[in-house]
């Protein structure tokens, strides 16, 4: 890890591509207990019309990914991660921050997460992002059957969805 002289500005997102899958797993099976497979990972930047996949790099190392859905006006974050050895640094608020901007891009007007009730850690970050809770899915998550709490953020803009920017109005 090289994070001496770090600078947000060096981090430079990226649309996910194949290639990009060892590294995305290194990080998904670091980050998580129970990460997504290679072929949910190829399936959502493949044959996904509504998913939007990106990696952030510093030089040549990915240092985190980031994905979301649109459907009409709405975005969801899928999945988010940051290397362990590169957190606290504001990848994960940049990346998200980043998602705002592609989400309005594409005519998104709000967006929603789902996050552990036990990661009080991204909740906090969600919460200074503009993300309120808004519910509870019960033992949504399959490993563990803990609860997600739903959040959402109302404030992305006004945009109406723009032909040939939206995946699917192509």
């Amino acid at each position: 890890m090289k994070t001496e002289g770090f600078n947000l500005r060096d981090i430079k997102l990226e649309p996910m591509t194949l290639k990009d899958l060892d590294r995305v797993l290194q990080i998904e099976s670091r980050s998580y207990q129970h990460p997504w497979s290679r072929r949910a990972f190829v399936s959502e930047v493949t044959d996904n019309s509504y998913a939007y996949y990106y990696v952030a790099r510093l030089g040549d190392v990915i240092v985190g990914y980031v994905g979301m859905w649109i459907i009409l006006e709405e975005a969801h974050i899928t999945n988010i991660a940051v290397d362990p050895d590169y957190r606290r640094l504001g990848i994960g608020r940049y990346m998200l921050e980043t998602m705002f901007d592609r989400a309005r891009e594409h005519g998104a007007t709000r967006m929603t997460l789902e996050v552990r009730v036990s990661n009080v850690t991204a909740q906090n970050l969600y919460k200074k992002l503009g993300f309120a809770e808004r519910g509870i899915r019960k033992g949504y998550y399959t490993d563990t059957h803990e609860d997600a709490i739903v959040m959402w953020k109302e404030d992305l803009g006004p945009q109406k969805p723009k032909a040939g920017r939206v995946k699917w109005m192509v």
